[in-house]
């Protein structure tokens, strides 16, 4: 889990090293990282909905190969078009991983699922803290090439780890339905009007941050803050996300999934609100708040899923929610570079995301009391 969110969501380290390495313009680049998002979320969300009937196993293996296929690549590529199709496949093969693994370890646990899911989500959490610096040193190190090729390598072997030890629990493989079936059962599901707002609710719930991560380290850097301790502060709020991943999970089999995911939403809006101020004081105050709310509403989306819908269906489930995330993954990059670009500064970007946080909070809240009622 520290490799599936930790590097895709890294993608603003990526732009000027691979803008330069290839001599593609940051905006056109910024198009490649959309496409990544999108296989990212949609591809293996969709690969989730079929997969219901396959060994979770073979599945991971599959992911490891192909990470550790596309690791040697930037060596052959040199053009926007191999560019896009190395990045597509490195989002199908993260966002599989995750998928999988997210939506098959809460099944193991019933009384402590939010628990559970959050220590599995600190793995989240150590990603978006370790990963921004570290290809920012590994970039700076050894080059885009072979720090590329270093840090996949170490993905690959991981993800061979998880294939060989996940699976699922043996009283959900028969439980699973046929791949044709979970087709028509997500069919019908996308008429009932609950499902309409949580699908659009989770997909903003997910594209803040996506469109965060477009323009967080250049934030730090004009707030006074030299390249690597940018790239740094970005991470930290991963770092602090682990507490609240943790916490928030217990916090969710105490209160519920549905309170605590919306509270944590709500600490990361005001946390992206504080950007606004130009003090370095107001920038760690948001870093901390956004971490708090990031880690929480990463963690506890599942439970929230599992309460509104039989947890049997849980990897068609998480993948039709991936689904989600990815439709505004689209859009996200492209926009936050191109706000900041074409306003000159910031504000429009921060004010922006504060917007689509307000949106998701309020069509989940929405949501989740229509299913109940």
């Amino acid at each position: 889990m520290v490799f599936t969110f930790g590097t895709p969501l890294s993608y603003g380290i990526f732009r000027a090293p691979f803008s330069e390495a290839f001599d593609v313009s940051p905006v056109a680049l910024s198009t490649v990282f959309s496409v990544m998002l999108f296989t990212f979320f949609i591809g293996s969300g969709v690969i989730g909905v079929l997969s219901v009937r396959l060994p979770a196993r073979g599945v991971l293996l599959a992911a490891a190969g192909a990470t550790g296929l596309i690791a040697p690549a930037p060596f052959v590529v040199g053009s926007y078009a191999g560019l896009l199709v190395l990045f597509a496949v490195l989002g199908l093969a993260l966002g599989t991983a995750f998928v999988l693994t997210a939506s098959i370890v809460p099944r193991w646990f019933e009384t402590y699922r939010g628990a559970a899911t959050g220590l599995i989500f600190v793995g989240n959490g150590l990603g978006l803290f370790v990963l921004p610096p570290l290809w920012q040193r590994a970039f700076a190190a050894f080059g885009v090439r072979q720090g590329f090729l270093a840090i996949m390598s170490v993905t690959a072997v991981a993800f061979l780890l998880a294939g060989l030890v996940c699976r699922r629990p043996p009283w959900a493989d028969g439980a699973a339905m046929s791949a044709r079936e979970t087709v028509g059962w997500v069919t019908g599901l996308a008429r009932s009007r609950s499902f309409q707002l949580l699908f659009v609710g989770m997909g903003m719930a997910f594209a803040w941050y996506q469109l965060l991560a477009a323009y967080a380290v250049d934030l730090f850097a004009a707030r006074g803050l030299t390249e690597a301790a940018a790239s740094t502060g970005f991470g930290f709020i991963g770092g602090v996300s682990i507490i609240s991943r943790i916490g928030g999970g217990y916090l969710g089999d105490r209160i519920g999934s549905r309170r605590a995911f919306l509270g944590s939403l709500g600490c990361a809006t005001t946390g992206v609100a504080l950007l606004t101020v130009p003090q370095l004081s107001a920038l760690v105050g948001g870093v901390f708040l956004i971490g708090l709310g990031l880690g929480g509403s990463a963690t506890l989306y599942i439970p929230v899923l599992m309460e509104v819908y039989p947890p049997e269906k849980d990897t068609a489930i998480i993948g039709v929610f991936n689904v989600a995330a990815g439709l505004g993954s689209l859009l996200m990059p492209p926009l936050g570079t191109a706000s900041v670009a074409y306003t000159d500064g910031y504000t429009v970007a921060i004010l922006l995301t504060v917007v689509v946080m307000l949106v998701g909070f309020g069509l989940v809240a929405a949501g989740t009391a229509s299913k109940r009622t």
